[in-house]
């Protein structure tokens, strides 16, 4: 009886691993929902004073086209001021901003700092004691230098503003290199995972998770209530915004159909140190608000257990994949028949999970899946896609190995067939570990080959170590250091 219950446990703890994915798949659902919990029974046309605040540091590259294509929105001139706030560049930034200045008088104000470098959270509360000192701003936009707004994005976002009950509005950040790389490829479906359909759910929950960093609309009300400035004891400034604004009983809205194009980094190395960045403030604000964490409120959604297990499922979804595979291969040696049944309904549930949230997605934005449909089925990487094809049509995979075997001459014996079922044991975890290979590997200067690669171990591995790796700085207190993005003015023109 002791063995018996020790294998229920390990088979509990194999079948974790599916939570991720089932959570991941009830969103999808959720997204049928958002046309009847939207928000825009209670819009209108709105058009505040909107002062929009941009952090900027050596951004030369990018600056000129950002400030034109602001000024060319759909709003009304009159009622709109760009605040670049200057960190102490030692580029052209200065320059570029004296130009613009004298093209668009009295709309460009340009707010040097002397001493930079203390991080973004910094730079953007110099600009707020500024812009919160004066009378004139109604609603305050911040955003990134490199992004670029459609036409019509800020004056669909104002409008959520005309009811007083909604704090904060965010837009959907869609990626927006050019050229396209296989990264950026990746980074574009996966933007329509976590914000066109993960957010639309969150509209439908009433508990969005996070205002995009480089497009959070603020009314003035709001950011008074929470305390007028930027918080600098974390790296996710943005996601602790956006809790703040929903604790105070303010609504947060995902405005969908506001787009703004974002330049994505091209290389893993780049994206390594934007994510590793975003993992350490997810781990900030986890412990920060853990008082809210499955506790219903009357106040807001975010206590709501829908919500937890949508955060959870993600901030632990490494630790899910190293208990799970742990567990497979535990089991492995002292009860191989349950094992085989675990990993079965694991990878089953998995891949059915797995293709109804992609297609979902795909259908979202067609635009994005016309140019990353293959990256969307292979984000789990192609050895987890031959593992999914096994557990899923066992029989056609036994007969495409034995003609193998009859046409090569090859043929496995039973010790090779128990090392490759150990080894797909071992990969639910190792995959990760093979991420920060391919990490390594372009470190050395093989960058076309890790590229090429991420497609033989999974993009999904690669977030999932980064995540990994950001908790173990977090746990040891590394130094809180923000690593810019690296940006050259990539990004294609807003359509």
């Amino acid at each position: 009886m002791p063995w018996l219950w020790g294998d229920d446990v390990l088979i509990a703890l194999v079948l974790l691993g599916a939570l991720p994915f089932l959570v991941n798949a009830y969103q999808a659902l959720l997204v049928g929902l958002a046309p009847w919990r939207s928000h825009y029974d209670r819009t209108g046309p709105y058009y505040p004073r909107v002062a929009i605040l941009i952090p900027a540091w050596n951004e030369g590259a990018v600056l000129h086209d950002t400030v034109d294509r602001l000024m060319a929105l759909e709003y009304p001139t009159d009622r709109l001021r760009l605040y670049i706030v200057d960190d102490a560049s030692t580029d052209d930034t200065p320059a570029i901003l004296a130009e613009q200045a004298e093209r668009y008088p009295g709309s460009i104000f340009h707010l040097r700092r002397q001493e930079g470098g203390q991080g973004k959270c910094h730079t953007l509360n110099h600009g707020l004691d500024i812009i919160m000192a004066e009378d004139w701003m109604q609603a305050i936009l911040i955003m990134d230098a490199d992004v670029a707004y459609r036409p019509d994005s800020l004056r669909r976002m104002t409008r959520h503003l005309a009811d007083p009950t909604v704090g904060a509005v965010t837009a959907y950040i869609r990626e927006g290199s050019t050229p396209l790389s296989h990264l950026t490829r990746f980074i574009g479906f996966e933007y329509i995972t976590a914000q066109a359909a993960g957010r639309r759910a969150q509209n439908a929950i009433g508990a969005v998770a996070c205002l995009a960093g480089g497009a959070q609309l603020h009314s003035r009300e709001n950011l008074v209530a929470i305390g007028g400035r930027i918080d600098t004891s974390t790296l996710a400034e943005d996601t602790w915004t956006t809790f703040l604004t929903q604790v105070g009983g303010r609504k947060v809205i995902f405005e969908p159909n506001a787009i703004v194009l974002a330049e994505e980094p091209s290389s893993l190395d780049g994206l390594w140190k934007q994510r590793a960045r975003w993992g350490r403030g997810n781990a900030q604000i986890t412990k920060a608000f853990k008082h809210l964490w499955f506790r219903p409120s009357a106040d807001h959604r975010l206590g709501s257990v829908t919500f937890g297990l949508i955060w959870f499922s993600i901030y632990l979804l490494p630790y899910i994949m190293i208990v799970s595979s742990a567990a497979l291969v535990i089991l492995f040696f002292t009860d191989r028949l349950a094992a085989q049944h675990a990993f079965h309904v694991l990878w089953i549930s998995n891949a059915i999970c797995f293709f109804f949230s992609t297609v979902v997605c795909l259908l979202i934005d067609r635009r994005t899946a016309r140019r990353s449909w293959l990256q969307a089925f292979f984000f789990p990487g192609a050895i987890s896609l031959v593992v999914i094809l096994f557990t899923c049509f066992p029989l056609t995979f036994h007969w495409l190995l034995r003609h193998f075997e009859s046409l090569s001459g090859v043929h496995l014996s039973v010790d090779e067939r128990l090392a490759v079922i150990l080894f797909a044991y071992i990969w639910v975890s190792a995959c990760m570990l093979a991420a920060y290979g391919l990490l390594r590997l372009e470190r050395l200067g093989a960058k076309r080959l890790a590229s090429w690669l991420i497609y033989v171990v999974g993009y999904g591995p690669v977030l999932c170590a980064i995540s990994l790796n950001a908790y173990v700085k977090e746990f040891r207190g590394a130094e809180m250091k923000w690593d810019k993005t690296e940006k050259t003015g990539r990004v294609s023109v807003p359509a």
